[in-house]
């Protein structure tokens, strides 16, 4: 296992606080000397893994298409969530745990690339209200309500595993009908 792969099991399991680099050595298999040849503190590894899922987070986000068909590019953006939540837990509770410790670490990229991104996309989506192919909604709200329902399926995934008597397997296919419905209707005029 990679030391940022083992960093990235330790942080989304006990947040930021509860690491240690003994941990994160332990989990890699390293000694913590070997460890910290590699990374100077464990601010270093956090700050590196959260760059990664910055990126990787952004990309759907990004990849809406203008000149789409709005509904369409927005139900596209809403499986590329939840296919990141699949793929990615650990990466989105990491990402859930530093947000819920007001992002003391996130900040800058909190502030810059992200609401940058996310002003371009409330610029489209206000675009798209205006020339009448999609219901008016809060563009904001929407993009919001997007990330919770979405993300809600791999940070809260022990609550569903519980709470799901059948069907847990086919979850993410399933929430992906749901919410293409959900949402379909809500923006349809």
């Amino acid at each position: 296992m990679t030391i940022l792969e083992a960093a990235l099991e330790v942080f989304s399991k006990r947040g930021f606080r509860g690491a240690t680099l003994d941990l994160i050595a332990n989990e890699a298999n390293l000694s913590k000397p070997n460890l910290l040849y590699y990374f100077a503190s464990k601010e270093a590894l956090h700050a590196e893994l959260l760059a990664g899922l910055m990126e990787k987070w952004l990309k759907p986000l990004a990849q809406i298409e203008p000149n789409g068909e709005p509904i369409a590019e927005i139900c596209a953006y809403i499986e590329r969530k939840l296919e990141l939540a699949q793929k990615y837990p650990r990466e989105s509770r990491l990402f859930a745990n530093e947000i819920i410790q007001e992002a003391p670490r996130g900040q800058g990229a909190l502030n810059g690339q992200l609401k940058e991104l996310v002003n371009e996309k409330v610029n489209l989506i206000n675009r798209w209200i205006a020339e009448g192919k999609i219901a008016p909604v809060d563009p904001l709200h929407l993009i919001f309500s997007i990330w919770a329902t979405t993300q809600h399926y791999s940070d809260f995934d022990t609550q569903i595993e519980a709470i799901m008597d059948e069907g847990y397997d086919d979850r993410f296919e399933t929430a992906k009908t749901f919410l293409h419905d959900m949402f379909t209707k809500a923006l349809t005029l």
